[in-house]
């Protein structure tokens, strides 16, 4: 990744991993459980799983727009878009609904 931004990005990223590193661990044991589930319980153990990924992808769009807004239109498109190609890189579970 290159750009005015990467150090800023990595930085936010490691945070984010690290205060978060419960719901990371939950999503994945979500997924897990989700797997391993029979078939009549297949649903809920996806949707258990979904909700943890909507909420880590709404506290990644918080901690990207609350940044994006201290910049200007430019600055902010192209610090968005280096955001969201790194969360898909690290964390790809919580970054493919990030527009």
């Amino acid at each position: 990744m290159r750009g005015r931004f990467v150090d800023v990005i990595e930085r936010q990223l490691a945070l984010f991993a690290a205060e978060h590193a419960g719901l990371i661990g939950d999503a994945e044991a979500a997924l897990a459980a989700y797997d391993r589930s029979p078939r009549d319980e297949a649903e809920q153990r996806y949707g258990d799983y979904l909700d943890l990924v909507e909420t880590g992808t709404d506290e990644l769009l918080a901690l990207r727009d609350g940044f994006a807004a201290t910049l200007d239109d430019d600055a902010a498109e192209e610090y968005q878009e280096l955001f969201n190609r790194a969360v898909r890189k690290r964390i790809p579970r919580f970054g493919l609904e990030l527009d």
